[in-house]
């Protein structure tokens, strides 16, 4: 397998990958408003049953980096399996990590692993200094991952995604 950059005819075998994923836990909020004081608390909450979520990849999003400048990296195994897409913010020194996939028969092999690895090198010798990336509370697997991989919860934001998803924000130093 080798993790490159992706040209033109990679973009339709990104956008192809099936990013659907099952879980039996998410995180789920408690909010608490006092005056004074505002208290958010995440946990992790087991399913009754396990959930199945699809269509995590906003393929406008993925176009709209390719073109626009953006790093779209790709794992080749004889095929796209799979697919990460960062952006660097230079005036701030970061890059966002905005769309990552990968394909239900490469997952838990290590795919994931070169990918993040292969950003965050690139990353790295851009001279940035933190790479953030956003996931849904309902993606435990890839919270799970992106824990893994060394990525810290710095914020959340309820109104990004149209569906209401709450967004979890990850970070991590790059220096």
């Amino acid at each position: 397998m080798e993790i490159r950059l992706a040209d033109l005819h990679d973009l339709n075998a990104c956008l192809a990958i099936d990013d659907s994923f099952e879980t039996e836990y998410v995180w789920q909020m408690d909010e608490q408003n006092r005056p004074g004081q505002i208290a958010v608390n995440f946990r992790v909450t087991r399913l009754p049953r396990p959930m199945r979520v699809s269509d995590v990849i906003l393929a406008d999003s993925v176009i709209h980096d390719f073109q626009t400048g953006g790093m779209l990296f790709v794992a080749d195994d004889d095929g796209v399996c799979g697919f990460i897409d960062v952006v660097a913010r230079e005036w701030e020194q970061l890059m966002f990590i905005n769309n990552f996939a990968v394909a239900p028969a490469h997952r838990r092999k290590g795919v994931g692993t070169r990918l993040m690895r292969a950003a965050l090198d690139w990353g790295r010798q851009q001279k940035l200094r933190v790479a953030i990336l956003d996931t849904s509370t309902k993606d435990y697997p890839a919270i799970c991952f992106y824990q893994k991989q060394g990525f810290t919860f710095c914020g959340f934001n309820d109104h990004l995604y149209p569906n209401r998803d709450i967004a979890l924000y990850f970070a991590i130093n790059l220096h």
